[in-house]
């Protein structure tokens, strides 16, 4: 299949204008395949050939302005129109389409709990060509209006609203019609049909609807209120910023089986990832997560959907801004006033990773960098998300709010229901500031990496010193905060100060009365995007008091400084570990304690340290586990205790404890076990050889769902048993069978740490055969390979010689070439751990 150029593109949106998309879908025409019918009405401006594209399963018809075409002459996914005459065209396509499993195009979907059937849509990129015959590029918007025929019993939902008609079909099903959406680009329309549970209410004049699978109904009602109550705020407190109003028909938010991403923008039919209907418990830093991702989606409306990007280079201009908007205007209008601290220690985090890899790329990278469609989807990571996110942090930082407002606007106004670049965004900023945000954008949104700020602290008991060193060239505002020990508690700080800089500093730094603060924070408040050092004495303040610094945000730019120095072999893993073991008991903050936890488990406990040091360092997570558990007896903190669980069982080295949790049903002074925890001690006791396929095939009978399917994979897979890994493998990589879910369950479960000789003979397999998987199933599931998949815990010299003999000398698809090179990477950087 040939993928879309930007200078096709380009020509392409030169010669066409397309107005109208008239697009039929049958949905009851089988299981492997539906029926897609497209009529599009464009206008060339000369005379002369273009495209159109589609992935049909077979292409019955298809007619130019009453000519017919032949069907063979669809090439790849590329249908030819020759000897166009300027001025108006209709283009007729007929085909079947087929049915996805891996979250691309029409996914298609059976919930085992009740054997219900529902499909969506995912179109981003190129998989429109997968539902329907389109001019595919995000400069060619039009005006979409859709018609489905779907089973009896089903709701139809779509970008606007939908409405079930009397029309007799003589196959069976309802014929359900869809409003005409405004301009949007073609990776934009959606459609989600099933047996839908939903719960629907108004809103500013507007229909507000929230839907589910049957199964989740109960999940979804007990959360309604509150899914719909940060719709809402984020909704109003959206209209008191942007001078544009929202500019569709309805706000439909569907939770849909296996999707890919967390969510999807399309107008008027958000859709996500059903793990947001929770069947389980969990901490309220999960559902600031979920309202966060509805912040962000609903951000999106304006950012991407009114105004869409030209190319791809420009992905930032959609998502930097969504992701800034998503957590700033969380924070503003509704209970969850942290979110700030969470985006620090997790999103963030993300991005530095990213940004210190081969494949880093600026926030808004070189066109010439993105010159085709595969090569964009690679700039969906950490980079156009939380660094663009935080690049705009610091703008608001160094611009102002109200001056940022207003040029967002004029940007809105210049180019709603349009396309728009860089050039034109940073020219809407540069009507409402004096600043120079042109070289503001040169200087942060054209270059790669992350700048490091060292402190140079100095002085006496009666003055001291601060200079920074700054490695980078980035211009920097900063807040500095400075602390004091408690006199009465020294395992406290107590704050001083809290000074403005702007980097480089143009003078030498003046001397501050009194003695030299215990600790001196560079960046404290987290907003500029830069690796933070401490001096020696901080540090060692930090410390002895890291649980007593009051803001919880203040902590999380600590603990990401010692996350940063471990990386980068200048802090012992082992003492990354220590301050965990110190401090953690006493921390409040969930999302730090979360993080922190993931971070020691993930990347020190499991990656860089050896076999000989894992014992130890699984009984530190013990140790923390364990007082985090006792700390909350009271049942005062349930997050704290959820957490604290879950890393316990995660950090077991043997069955008694957790199989007795099982057994009873519960951890002695809560909570019971849900669904979740139970799969989470069976996953534990599978690697560890505790139990059986009986006991896995008993549990799957308690718990048929969709999730228990893939819990029931992911155990099987982690059995230390030579069957039990051939089997597994075999699903993974010798069939196509599995769904995208089930192939990231099995992935999960198959490398485990405990098991290294046991799977020692897949590693050189890996290469290889991720590689002709990826041929065979594409971006989704090659994306999956490469992340789960991956040998991720053989830390060795050989394992990266045997990928970098692959990347070297294979030819991939850019997906998954782009997944092991930043695997590798990180195994270069695990081994550079090692030996430090």
């Amino acid at each position: 299949m040939s993928v879309l150029t930007r200078d096709e593109a380009q020509t392409r949106a030169q010669f066409i204008d397309v107005h109208r998309y008239t697009i039929a879908l049958d949905l009851t025409t089988g299981e492997d395949t539906f029926d897609s019918r497209t009529v599009i009405q464009f206008t060339t401006r000369a005379v002369g050939d273009t495209f159109v594209e589609l992935k049909p399963a077979a292409l019955r018809s298809v007619t130019l302005d009453g000519r017919t075409l032949d069907p063979a002459g669809l090439s790849g996914n590329r249908l030819a129109l020759t000897g166009l005459d300027a001025g108006e065209h209709e283009l007729r396509v007929e085909a079947d389409m087929r049915y996805s499993r891996t979250g691309e195009g029409m996914h298609r979907f059976t919930d085992p709990t009740d054997g219900e059937t529902y499909v969506y849509t995912q179109l981003f990129m190129e998989d429109v060509q997968r539902v329907f015959a389109a001019f595919d590029q995000p400069d060619l918007k039009a005006v979409f209006e859709l018609s489905v025929t779907a089973p009896d019993g089903w709701t139809v939902l779509g970008n606007g609203i939908a409405e079930p008609t009397d029309e007799p079909r003589r196959t069976g099903g309802r014929h359900w019609t869809i409003a005409p959406t405004p301009l949007i680009s073609t990776y934009l329309v959606a459609v989600a049909a099933g047996p839908w549970h939903s719960v629907r209410t108004e809103h500013a004049g507007l229909p507000f609807g929230i839907h589910c699978r049957r199964s989740l109904a109960p999940h979804l009602n007990a959360d309604a209120d509150e899914i719909l109550g940060i719709t809402r705020a984020c909704y109003d407190r959206y209209h008191e910023k942007f001078q544009e109003p929202y500019p569709f028909d309805s706000y439909d938010q569907a939770f849909v089986p296996e999707f890919n991403a967390g969510a999807m923008e399309n107008p008027g039919l958000v859709t996500f990832r059903d793990d947001f209907v929770y069947r389980s418990a969990v901490t309220d830093t999960e559902r600031q997560t979920r309202a966060m991702v509805i912040s962000h989606e609903m951000a999106h409306m304006w950012f991407g959907d009114l105004v869409t990007l030209t190319w791809w280079d420009d992905i930032w201009l959609n998502e930097s801004f969504a992701e800034y908007m998503g957590y700033q205007t969380l924070t503003e209008a509704t209970r969850f006033t942290d979110t700030w601290v969470e985006f620090g220690i997790v999103r963030k985090a993300w991005g530095y990773d990213a940004d210190q890899r081969p494949s880093t790329h600026p926030v808004a990278p070189d066109p010439a960098a993105v010159p085709d469609t595969a090569s964009a989807m690679l700039n969906f990571d950490g980079i156009s998300y939380a660094k663009g996110a935080s690049a705009l942090r610091q703008l608001v930082a160094w611009l102002g709010e109200k001056d940022f407002l207003a040029g967002i606007n004029i940007h809105f106004a210049r180019h709603k229901f349009a396309n728009a670049t860089l050039a034109d965004f940073i020219d809407s900023l540069a009507q409402a500031t004096d600043r120079d945000v042109h070289a503001w954008a040169a200087q942060w949104l054209g270059t790669t990496g992350v700048d490091t700020l060292t402190p140079v602290v100095g002085g006496t008991d009666t003055g001291w010193t601060l200079d920074v060193v700054r490695d980078g060239s980035r211009p920097h505002r900063i807040a500095v905060g400075t602390y004091d020990l408690d006199v009465a508690d020294p395992a406290r700080l107590v704050a001083r100060d809290l000074v403005e800089l702007d980097l480089p500093l143009t003078e030498a730094p003046a001397a501050r009365p009194g003695r030299r603060p215990a600790l001196v924070l560079l960046n404290d408040g987290d907003l500029t995007y830069a690796k933070v050092r401490l001096d020696s004495a901080s540090w060692d303040t930090a410390l002895r008091a890291l649980s007593g610094i009051p803001d919880p945000l203040t902590r999380a730019v600590i603990w990401n400084a010692a996350r940063d120095m471990v990386r980068d072999g200048e802090l012992a893993p082992t003492a990354y570990l220590d301050a965990a073991r110190a401090h953690l008991p006493h921390e409040t903050d969930l999302a730090l304690v979360q993080g922190v936890l993931t971070f020691a488990a993930d990347q020190i406990t499991n990656r860089y340290l050896g076999a000989d040091d894992r014992p130890a360092a699984l009984a530190t997570l013990t140790a923390i586990c364990r007082d985090l558990i006792r700390r909350t007896e009271d049942g005062n903190h349930p997050g704290l205790r959820l957490i604290a669980v879950r890393h316990r069982i995660d950090a077991a080295t043997q069955p008694d404890t957790i199989q007795d949790w099982l057994s009873s049903d519960s951890v002695p002074g809560g909570p019971e076990l849900d669904p979740e925890l139970r799969w989470r001690i069976l996953t534990r006791l599978a690697v560890l050889g505790a139990i059986d396929t009986g006991t896995i095939d008993a549990e799957l009978g308690r718990d048929p769902s969709a999730t228990g399917q893939e819990g029931a994979a992911r155990c099987r897979a982690a059995l230390p048993d030579p069957a039990a890994k051939a089997e597994a493998w075999t699903r993974l990589f010798g069939s196509d069978d599995l769904s995208n879910y089930l192939f990231t369950a099995t992935a999960k479960g198959f490398w485990q740490p405990e098991q290294a000789e046991l799977v020692q003979e897949y590693v050189p397999r890996f290469y290889p055969e991720a590689v002709a998987l990826a041929a065979r199933r594409g971006p989704a599931i090659a994306e999956a390979a490469g992340r789960y998949a991956f040998p991720v815990h053989a830390i060795d010299e050989e394992t990266l010689r045997l990928g970098q003999e692959c990347l070297d000398g294979t030819d991939m698809i850019p997906a998954l070439r782009r997944k092991l090179a930043d695997q590798l990477d990180d195994l270069r950087r695990a081994l550079k751990v090692r030996g430090a």
